[in-house]
């Protein structure tokens, strides 16, 4: 009996991480915006960024114990990135609890992707805070746990690593990649890059925000027609 009177006191954000906060001001905090106020969850953001890291690494590295640094360091950017926070934040419904300012109310502030994220990272800090590492990694780890299935280090190599290795094992020479063109203002630019084989004709092309996701871009569409 007592245990469910405490489950029914919870707030639906405790009820969802599966904790009650000795300090419910930490929770609180969490869910304030700098919008709202000077007691806002920057620094709990921050401590909670450092945590979330360590869980996850700690995870993937007894996960995947034939992974190298470079997997390792490759599913941890694919795990924790703005917008695995954000859709991990709305799988809580945090935004439905998140205390802004007028101006980000208006603007749809519950729902942006880098104030979702950072609410994240700003209750898994509350929650270490209030409960410790152990109480934040198995929370993390229960939360992380379905978007662990079915991953493999090497399918997350980037197209241009990928690439440069199946020429590799092919005994051929590396791609030479090319700016084709950029065009846009230099705060919202876009670049055309060329992808070309050294030893025969073909050439891909890929365009994107930056050279680099234009480069990555052009190496994913050789890897297609070389069917690597």
């Amino acid at each position: 009996m007592e245990g469910k009177r405490r489950v029914q006191g919870m707030t639906p954000v405790e009820r969802v991480l599966g904790h009650r906060f000795s300090d419910p001001d930490l929770l609180q905090r969490a869910l304030t915006h700098r919008s709202a106020g000077s007691r806002n969850n920057e620094r709990l953001e921050f401590l909670g960024d450092a945590v979330l890291g360590l869980a996850i690494a700690d995870l993937l590295y007894h996960r995947f114990s034939d992974a190298d640094e470079g997997d390792l360091s490759r599913l941890r950017a694919h795990l924790v990135n703005r917008a695995m926070l954000a859709r991990l934040a709305r799988e809580l419904s945090l935004g439905e609890h998140l205390r802004l300012g007028s101006g980000e109310l208006k603007s749809g502030g519950r729902r942006r992707d880098s104030i979702l994220a950072d609410a994240f990272e700003a209750v898994l800090g509350a929650l270490y805070l209030d409960a410790g590492y152990a109480a934040a990694a198995a929370v993390i780890q229960r939360l992380f746990e379905p978007h662990l299935e079915g991953l493999e280090p090497g399918v997350l190599k980037d197209p241009k690593t990928r690439l440069q290795e199946h020429l590799q094992a092919l005994g051929r020479p590396l791609p030479h990649y090319e700016v084709r063109e950029v065009a846009g203002e230099a705060h919202r630019q876009r670049f055309r890059v060329a992808c070309r084989l050294e030893d025969e004709a073909r050439v891909t092309e890929g365009e994107g925000t930056s050279r680099r996701r234009a480069e990555q871009a052009a190496a994913a569409r050789m890897l297609e027609a070389l069917g690597g």
